[in-house]
């Protein structure tokens, strides 16, 4: 302590600038306007590829699924490589310009795709297409809870949710507005064009954040290091099982309203018209919620509340299409079916609400479980479930068993799942919570690692 004219001075606390703590910090934007470039880039062609499982039904899907899961193993050690060896800049630039030569060399068989079959085309788009949202998504939060704590990652989690949902209005408005004009096959470089968009301000936001930390270093360690985490870390277990459980809801919604295009619509422009709508509807609810109730449960009532209530909403709907069956409301002089109506809220609750609320929880973690281990549970595990979910819904379908009776299983696993949601948000070994007025630089994590 220094001493001027009797009066003790205390020096001043230095503060590290901290682009988080400040009110003119941009990464938060730019965070949110990357991930409305992602998912425009998605959901451009997501109704490609749904129109495609709607031309063949349910019965197909575990085909699809399966082809999916396999793919997603021989993938993971080849993450585990790029992110044990590589900067996260480099695996961002090499991941997504991956993706963005994949969509330029798909548009010549789409072009074909009368002559190749949309089985053929299918299996191949389907698993393309999943393994690109999987990775891609993943990757995208991976490196927001490798750039925000666990206090700020509440804050502004759902408002990055917020773009990323915009971009998810958007892309299935775009592709509802170009396919009639343009045909399916040139929508795949209007998808191509939003991702790079998408990178471009990824690869800004990490250079801007690697002073000062050691984020830009490689994570290191085993390429199979998240197998291994998944059966030593309490939390990864608990998101694993609630994983196949949650997305579980969605897979039977996906299969069902798969068997009702393939009843009711016969070309591929009204099948890419009607999961456009679908989309469109889905990415609206998410919106709404990451807009209103979302960020209000995480900053004032933690995260419990937000992995909680969609598993709840989940039931309700499965109780409701039990009850109801094949039946449909009437809606602004429309009439919806049930089927439509659950897809709808399972998905809209689980990306409005779920996501953002499990993947602030990521921030709580060791660098290589938020990279490696997320993305096994986000990629492997998630197919995983896909497959079982679709070949018991195709088999039970083929016995004769009714959606109500179905939707009655479904009712079982949304009870287990918000049990479980509750487990993994208090799970014994997340690091506590970032203090409010602490500077962020890196993550606050890194003594974990």
């Amino acid at each position: 302590m220094l001493v001027l004219r009797g009066l003790p001075l205390e020096p001043r606390p230095v503060r590290l600038p901290s682009s988080d703590s400040s009110h003119s910090d941009a990464t938060p934007a730019l965070s949110a306007l990357a991930f409305f470039f992602v998912l425009t880039s998605y959901y451009i062609i997501r109704p490609v590829r749904d129109q495609l499982g709607g031309a063949v039904g349910s019965t197909q899907l575990p085909l699809f699924y399966a082809a999916t899961f396999v793919a997603m193993l021989a993938l993971t050690p080849v993450f585990g490589i790029l992110v044990a060896r590589f900067p996260r800049r480099r695996v961002l630039g090499w991941s997504y310009s991956f993706f963005i030569v994949c969509l330029l060399a798909f548009i010549p068989a789409f072009m074909a795709q009368d002559r190749i079959g949309a089985r053929a085309l299918g299996v191949v788009f389907f698993i393309w297409v999943s393994v690109f949202n999987l990775f891609v998504v993943s990757l995208f939060w991976s490196f927001m809870a490798d750039v925000f704590d666990s206090r700020r990652a509440r804050e502004v989690f759902s408002l990055i949710a917020l773009g990323g949902m915009a971009g998810a209005i958007f892309g299935p408005f775009v592709t509802g507005l170009l396919v009639g004009l343009i045909g399916v096959a040139p929508l795949l470089l209007v998808s191509a064009v939003m991702l790079g968009a998408s990178l471009l301000l990824l690869l800004r936001i990490s250079v801007q954040r690697a002073q000062g930390i050691d984020a830009e270093q490689p994570v290191g360690g085993s390429l199979w290091a998240g197998v291994r985490e998944l059966w030593s870390r309490p939390f990864l277990r608990w998101m694993a099982i609630l994983m196949f459980l949650g997305d579980g809801v969605g897979t039977l919604a996906y299969a069902l309203v798969s068997d009702y295009t393939k009843a009711h619509l016969a070309s591929a422009g009204a099948r890419t018209a009607f999961y456009a709508h679908l989309d469109l509807a889905t990415n609206l609810l998410g919106s709404l919620l990451q807009f209103t109730l979302t960020r209000s449960l995480l900053v004032r009532r933690g995260v419990v509340w937000a992995m909680v209530l969609p598993q709840l909403v989940n039931l309700g709907l499965l109780v409701m299409v039990m009850l109801g069956g094949h039946a449909q409301l009437s809606a602004l002089g429309y009439g919806v079916p049930l089927l439509a109506l659950m897809m709808v809220g399972t998905r809209g609750f689980m990306y409005g609400m779920t996501k953002p609320a499990s993947d602030a929880l990521y921030t709580r973690v060791p660098r290589e479980t938020r990279y490696k281990g997320k993305n096994f549970v986000d990629t492997a595990v998630w197919r995983f479930g896909d497959v079982v979910i679709t070949t018991s819904i195709s088999s039970l379908v083929k016995l004769g068993v009714s959606v109500g009776s179905i939707a009655l299983i479904g009712v079982g696993a949304s009870s287990l799942a918000a049990w479980i949601a509750r487990k993994a948000a208090t799970s014994p070994d997340l690091a506590p919570e970032a203090k409010a007025g602490k500077g962020e630089q890196g993550t606050g994590n890194e003594s974990l690692a």
